[in-house]
């Protein structure tokens, strides 16, 4: 299968990595910035360069980059991509990426589906990608109802051949509400927790809970401010759920109600337990 790949970053270019591994298609790649094309051709991650000359040749197109510009590619090209192809975005929100796109793709005979790998690293660009980063990992995925099952299975069978460990199917809207809470919300927490002036102070005095605590405090803000912005309404209603939960604790240590912190400790620990 010929498979083009839009944006050659960590997400992008490990993508291209895994695929050209199997040994099962052709990878053509796309990249404003000319150098990670050209890394990518140079150790083999991508046949050649996904152009305006053969992307009507695609039979398959991830688009693996911020949500507005995932939008812009399809608007772009829509015309040139070749029917009954696939087109699958690799987007942290999905509602403001696949409302339109699907739109597009309904006009100009391809199809549009939704995705979101769950995997990454703290680290960016090419130079970051590797070929099992999404070993075992899971690539939730937004089809739009009714989809052909036989289109699903074609994407399932390229995911697996990446290394994908479990799809999961749901919907834009389920997606992005749970998102909010799950990758969002801890980007925000994290960021926002080693603002303390004791932070400065810490070495020596951190282990293990600092640490996981803190793994994701190092973010690309432009990105992750645009994903936030997109997704607001679910962000905000998990930020300000928060903010009352903790002012909870901070009322029962100011009252001295050690009952009351007993209460709150046993709940969270509970909802952990049921969690899992």
């Amino acid at each position: 299968m010929k498979i083009g790949i839009v944006g050659l970053g960590l997400i992008g270019g490990s993508l291209a990595r895994a695929l050209t591994e199997s040994g099962k298609h052709e990878i053509f790649g796309l990249d404003r910035n000319r150098s990670s094309l050209l890394a990518a051709k140079m150790v083999g991650a991508v046949k050649d360069e996904m152009n305006g000359g053969n992307i009507g040749t695609m039979d398959m197109i991830f688009i693996a980059l911020y949500p507005q510009a995932t939008v812009d590619f399809v608007k772009e090209y829509a015309s040139e991509i070749k029917k009954g192809a696939i087109v699958t975005d690799c987007g942290g929100v999905k509602r403001p990426i696949c409302t339109p796109c699907e739109k597009l793709a309904e006009e100009n005979g391809f199809i549009f589906i939704g995705a979101h790998p769950m995997a990454g690293t703290q680290f960016s660009g090419f130079n970051a990608s590797r070929g099992n980063l999404f070993k075992n990992a899971t690539m939730i995925v937004t089809p739009k109802e009714n989809t052909d099952i036989r289109i699903l299975e074609k994407l399932r069978n390229v995911l697996d051949d990446a290394g994908f460990g479990a799809i999961n199917f749901t919907t834009a809207e389920e997606h992005d509400k749970v998102i909010a809470f799950t990758s969002q919300l801890p980007h925000i927490i994290s960021n926002a927790y080693v603002k303390s002036r004791t932070a400065v102070k810490q070495k020596g005095f951190s282990a293990g809970s600092y640490r996981d605590l803190t793994r994701v405090s190092k973010l690309n803000e432009a990105m992750w401010t645009e994903l936030f912005f997109e997704n607001k309404d679910n962000l905000c209603a998990e930020i300000d759920f928060l903010i009352e939960r903790l002012s909870e604790y901070s009322t029962a240590l100011k009252s001295n109600d050690k009952e009351g912190l007993v209460a709150l400790l046993k709940e969270g620990t509970d909802s952990k337990k049921q969690a899992k």
